[in-house]
């Protein structure tokens, strides 16, 4: 298929991009644009053009492939010039997504006419870059740079009717998409690009846009990307289109070469790698249309509404009426929020809310295809509920736990059918976040597998594929830090500059602050049901002090407020700890706090690739980027690893493991073997699943 058509419509040229699945611009994409634009040129008799894609996709933008090639011409920016010259209209006819270098070809455009599910983001923020091609300029001309600036840093997905409202598009059609772009074309006179005006605020505006750039600085400290957005808004702000155009190209260079940019583009391409069966490990299964969920919990809620959103029939059971209307009600609630936000219409929540139905006995889940427990932490209760499952559930479906920690063998083999038993480990809010560790059991089948994985896929949540072991990846891993955490404490270390330590390195909140969050009580539950002591933690947790809940943890809290507040109660508690402890305190580094938290969570990472409870390094770059907010511009634990070097980090945790007399500063075995042979642990072959 040729990746540009055209065809000509009642005198206006129609421009289709057909580079499935996405329509990446491309050197053959650009190409044909090109043609279609001269081929507009020179036929006098057209009186405007109309570039489309498919109904998916306008176009998703610069193929990422391409970044580490020689540039082939045309240039996205040639087009954007070339039409923008053009002395009838053009008009961007926007069906489904236009994203990156999609949409700032379709600012270039002189007219954007939409559908009511179109959605428009530049999202390059994300891959540690900015746009390329004049989004930071022609934007903030178009809507305003106070809005552009939020766009552009968030690289968060506008829909049609928010973006109607911000002037990002002129129409919404409200019948076909092609015909109303033809017919807005005809009536149009020459249209002069907005997004070439100068940009001209009062002084109350600037001061509005100088807020707003201090504020995403200050949340988004330390990311290259996100100054480099600044830098670029703000010199539309003050100058020449042609100024603010040099300067985004110059910018762009400088990220695509930097190291965060680098390790943001491997996040990228290492979360389309996770998530897949091996050919060889290939099961055939029926796709799930209806799921029952045991439990009406938030947890049960939020990923009720994933299945919903996903257009799947789902059965919410719970443990009377009070409790499944009570569910109901906050799925409901949630879906008017995002109204609210204009995230979703009216139409779209009713539809949602009609596949939804309630339960009190647990037989119903007799129809179901996938069948998933969300009920609260305990073997006894989980084990149960899939003794039960395992009578009234259909021969063959699925039933899935969404255990955090607990054996799945164990749960799979309460049921009387461990081949159909899969963990399904979601997190919260289910309904936002987008990891699932997907747990393979020591009975597990292939199909059940992959039939949790592509119910995964379909809820747009990203599946990584672990072993059954204490904590599976991601709370193992993590739990590596909460360990020397306490023991920072006990050194000489206090919560805030922790807490301040890991911010500054990525963390979108320290690991204290949101212990107090969590609830020190659960974290409590879980140590004294493994026989672990963490002494300060204990300490606190005897005063009553369980954190925002209680207005007291490791801050103190006032009423109505989340913002932690340091307290000299816990400063003398901690020293009084350490004082039982024989501890000598001591003032502790910045670098000697991240050393001592992160170095013990890598190490981690490579033992569960010795054991096979991962796949490959892709799998714990993911799950700790998605789980536990671990920085997306460091990659990644593996990523960072291999960045740091791993002879140095060898070198560094022998050193610590000698100081501390710490077992868990002792490099893994693979980490050693990597190092001494200098090789990448991201270059090992994926296993085909974890033993």
């Amino acid at each position: 298929m040729t990746t540009v058509t055209q065809q000509t419509i009642d005198r206006v040229l129609v421009a289709t991009i057909n580079h499935a699945p996405v329509n990446a611009l491309n050197q053959a994409a650009r190409q044909g644009l090109k043609d279609a634009l001269e081929a507009f040129e020179n036929d006098r008799s057209l009186v405007a053009l109309v570039v489309t894609g498919s109904e998916r996709f306008f176009s998703a933008g610069a193929d990422i492939t391409e970044f580490t090639r020689p540039a082939q011409p045309p240039s996205i920016a040639s087009l954007i010039e070339t039409i923008e010259q053009c002395d009838r209209p053009v008009i961007a006819a926007i069906s489904g997504r236009a994203l990156g270098g999609g949409l700032e070809l379709a600012l270039g455009c002189h007219l954007r006419v939409g559908t009511a599910s179109s959605r428009y983001a530049l999202p390059e923020s994300k891959l540690g870059l900015l746009p390329a091609v004049g989004g930071t300029q022609r934007l903030p001309r178009l809507i305003g740079p106070v809005e552009a600036l939020k766009a552009i840093c968030s690289g968060e997905e506008i829909p049609a009717k928010r973006a109607l409202e911000l002037g990002l598009i002129d129409q919404i059609a409200q019948g076909e998409l092609i015909p109303a772009a033809v017919a807005l074309g005809k009536s149009s006179q020459t249209v002069p690009s907005r997004a070439n005006a100068p940009i001209t605020l009062s002084a109350q505006e600037r001061e509005a846009f100088d807020q707003e750039a201090a504020r995403l600085l200050k949340r988004h400290r330390g990311q290259e990307a996100i100054d480099a957005c600044v830098q670029a808004v703000r010199a539309a702000v003050d100058g020449p289109l042609e100024v603010g155009l040099a300067l985004e190209r110059e910018l762009f260079a400088k990220l695509q070469e930097g190291a965060q940019s680098q390790a943001m583009r491997h996040v990228f391409f290492a979360e389309r790698r996770v998530g897949k069966l091996p050919a060889s490990t290939q099961a055939d299964f029926e796709p799930a249309a209806t799921v029952a969920i045991v439990g009406g919990g938030m947890m049960g809620r939020g990923i009720a509404m994933s299945l919903l959103d996903a257009g799947l029939n789902v059965t919410l059971i719970d443990v009377d009426e009070t409790a499944a209307g009570k569910a109901v009600q906050g799925v409901a609630g949630q879906y008017q929020r995002a109204i609210d936000k204009g995230t979703l219409t009216e139409e779209e929540k009713t539809a949602r809310m009609q596949r939804l139905t309630t339960a009190v006995d647990i037989a119903a889940v007799a129809p179901a295809d996938v069948v998933i427990e969300a009920v609260f932490e305990s073997m006894a209760v989980k084990k149960d509920i899939f003794q039960q499952l395992g009578r009234h559930a259909r021969p063959g479906a699925v039933l899935a736990s969404n255990t955090s920690t607990l054996d799945l063998n164990e749960i799979a083999a309460a049921s009387g059918r461990p081949a159909d038993v899969v963990g399904m480990h979601f997190f919260s809010p289910a309904h936002i976040m987008r990891l699932v560790e997907v747990i393979r059991g020591e009975k597990t089948s292939l199909s059940t597998l992959a039939q949790a994985l592509d119910l995964t896929r379909r809820m747009k949540k990203i599946g990584v594929v672990v072993g059954v072991c204490d904590g599976f990846v991601g709370n193992r891993m993590i739990g590596k830090r909460s360990q020397q955490v306490d023991r920072l404490l006990l050194d000489g270390a206090l919560p805030r500059p922790i807490d301040d330590a890991l911010t500054r390195f990525g963390f979108p909140m320290g690991p204290l602050a949101v212990n107090d969050m969590a609830g020190l009580d659960v974290a409590q539950n879980v140590r004294q049901s493994r026989g672990q002591v963490f002494p300060v933690a204990d300490a606190i947790c005897a005063l009553g002090r369980y954190g925002q809940k209680t207005q007291a943890g490791y801050y103190r809290y006032e009423p109505g407020s989340r913002k932690p507040v340091d307290d000299p109660e816990i400063t003398a508690l901690i020293e009084k700890v350490s004082e039982q402890q024989g501890v000598q305190r001591r003032e502790l580094s910045e670098e000697e706090i991240l050393d001592r938290t992160l170095l013990p969570v890598i190490n981690e990472g490579f033992r569960l690739l010795e054991e096979g409870m991962a796949c490959h390094a892709d799998d714990i770059d993911v799950t700790l980027i998605h789980g536990y907010g671990w920085p997306r511009s460091t990659g990644g634990p593996m990523f960072y690893a291999e960045q740091m070097g791993l002879k140095t980090l060898c070198a560094k945790m022998e050193k610590l493991a000698a100081e501390l007399g710490d077992p868990a500063f002792e490099p893994a075995h693979l980490l050693r073997a990597l190092a001494d042979e200098g090789l990448s642990v991201h270059a090992l072959s994926r296993r085909d699943l974890p033993a």
